[in-house]
């Protein structure tokens, strides 16, 4: 892994990258401009204002794309509460136009995808483990 890829946080030096996919409710199709703008603009002040690195955004129609960098002392669950929660208050408020094709209260499904990424595949750090005994003259 490439060194500048590493990051630091206290006792933590890591490269960890979060693939957020989320969509609305009941998949409606809402997020056109002017939302989607209004949506990316939320999503970028509070990726700033809680410290996540925002790698890539993209707002479709139905769902949303987030790929950010935290640090390993913040749960994936946590980001995305933070992400989903904030974001449905900003755009209900900004426009109220959406609580009429989505009632109930609810901008976004429930759930979420959450994969990670790093510099390196699966495989490379499966054979970099498996070669540690034999590179340090173990067995």
């Amino acid at each position: 892994m490439k060194k500048e890829a590493w990051k630091s946080a206290g006792t933590a030096v890591y490269n960890i990258n979060y693939h957020f996919v989320w969509s609305t409710k009941y998949r409606r199709k809402v997020l056109f401009p002017p939302v989607d703008r209004t949506l990316k603009m939320a999503i970028t002040a509070l990726c700033t204002e809680h410290g996540y690195e925002l790698l890539a955004l993209e707002v479709m129609p139905d769902h949303v794309h987030v790929f950010l960098s935290a640090s390993p002392k913040t749960a994936p669950a946590v980001i995305a509460k933070v992400l989903k929660g904030s974001t449905a208050r900003t755009l209900f408020t900004k426009h109220p136009e959406l609580k009429a094709k989505l009632w109930g209260g609810h901008l976004w499904n429930p759930g979420y995808y959450v994969g990670t990424a790093g510099q390196v595949s699966r495989e490379t750090i499966r054979r970099y483990i498996e070669a540690q005994k034999t590179d340090e003259g173990g067995e």
